[in-house]
């Protein structure tokens, strides 16, 4: 099981978008990328996975960019003495994403039929792109890299829950040799193809979205939203006790704005970059 310590670097790691320029100026450079490059989001669920699992936390430390997803890590931000910022969630920002980057070749791995068809015909209508490769989600990471070797997509969607997706995403930047963005996106195919439906603009800026999630999948989200919560605070009191002791070793505390690449988990140049 993680030490709190690691999993505290690895938000410490998040990158916090202030503003719409910021956010502007992480789109041109994920475009820009010249290498396998992982686009990942951290919420309140994904931080209780790494908590827990070493396998986890190590392919979330794969990712090259993260961002804050929900306000589960917008309250406990500031408790650790570090920015919230914007809140980056997924269901937002890829779809702004596919629709700002130039035309690319695109794959789409994860969910099943008829999803990934319907969620193709919603893309190709709202964005540039050529969504060249569809696969559900439940093949072996074997499978994902053959295709990805054979189609050498510019853009890789992932599409598998957490934390298949991180794991198939880290083992996709290793395996792959060409410039490509592999984004990881949870429930976003299932959103895009109108499988689930999502809040109201109101709920959702209320931050009750998730309320508005597990009343159209009670069986499959009470665990997370629920049970969850629980052990997300106690997951906060134990980040929080890791932080003062690293304060009280040091001396002081560690600017808002730093991050700490721990030692299992290495940045490659393109991390140093973005």
């Amino acid at each position: 099981m993680p030490n709190p310590r690691e999993v505290l670097e690895l938000i410490e790691r998040m990158r916090c978008i202030s503003n719409d320029g910021e956010r502007r100026a992480l789109i041109e450079r994920l475009g820009a990328a010249d290498r396998p490059t992982v686009l990942s989001f951290l919420n309140a669920h994904g931080l209780n996975v790494c908590m827990t699992s070493d396998a986890a936390l190590a392919a979330f430390g794969a990712s090259d960019v993260l961002l804050r997803d929900g306000i589960g890590l917008q309250a406990v931000l500031p408790v650790l003495g570090m920015p919230a910022g914007l809140n980056m969630n997924g269901t937002d920002f890829i779809p702004l994403l596919l629709k700002t980057l130039s035309p690319r070749k695109v794959a789409i791995y994860g969910t099943a039929t008829p999803w990934l068809d319907r969620a193709r015909v919603a893309l190709e209508t709202a964005t540039p792109h050529r969504y060249a490769d569809l696969q559900h989600g439940f093949h072996p990471v074997e499978h994902y890299i053959a295709q990805a070797r054979a189609n050498r997509p510019d853009v890789i969607l992932l599409a598998m829950g957490m934390p298949k997706q991180e794991q198939v995403a880290a083992e996709l930047k290793r395996a792959l040799d060409h410039p490509v963005l592999i984004v990881n996106g949870g429930a976003i195919v299932d959103f895009l193809a109108g499988r689930f439906k999502r809040a109201p603009e109101a709920v959702q800026r209320s931050g009750l979205e998730w309320a508005f999630r597990l009343a159209q999948e009670p069986r499959r989200l009470f665990r997370r939203y629920c049970i969850g919560a629980f052990g997300f605070a106690w997951s906060t009191l134990r980040l929080r006790r890791a932080a003062s002791l690293r304060t009280r070793g040091t001396g002081a505390a560690a600017p808002a704005s730093t991050r700490i690449s721990p030692s299992p988990i290495r940045r490659s140049p393109i991390q140093k970059e973005l």
